[in-house]
């Protein structure tokens, strides 16, 4: 038995899971980047709300995520994507994006950035 779901409806049932910190719009841009993937492997995704939050985060800026994945001052990880703490943040931000491509996935989205668990 098998139910089909429509963007907005996978969207919405991210979004409204209480134990997620997926905003509208990061819910839906995550749901699309799944359907695209859907389309681009040619195999279904089962819809599993629980593994897909335990597998994606949303942050407000690549900036933000970096702060919460390394945890530490931007003086001590800068080193760690290639570039200075004295970096301005267009560079910080295209280091970063740069990280986080070569280590897993990147979905930017008008309002936030979601960034696979790695």
């Amino acid at each position: 038995m098998k139910t089909t779901l429509t963007t907005s409806h996978a969207a919405e049932i991210l979004a409204n899971d209480e134990n997620s910190s997926f905003s509208r719009l990061g819910a839906y841009a995550l749901v699309e980047y799944l359907e695209e993937l859907e389309d681009s492997t040619g195999e279904e995704i089962e819809f599993d709300p629980v593994a897909i939050r335990c597998d994606f985060s949303e942050h407000n800026s690549l900036q933000e995520w970096a702060a919460d994945y390394f945890g530490t001052p931007l003086a001590q990880w800068a080193d760690d994507i290639g570039t200075d703490a004295d970096a301005d943040d267009d560079t910080l931000d295209e280091k970063i994006r740069e990280y986080i491509q070569d280590h897993g996935q990147l979905i930017e989205f008008d309002g936030g950035v979601i960034v696979s668990n790695f």
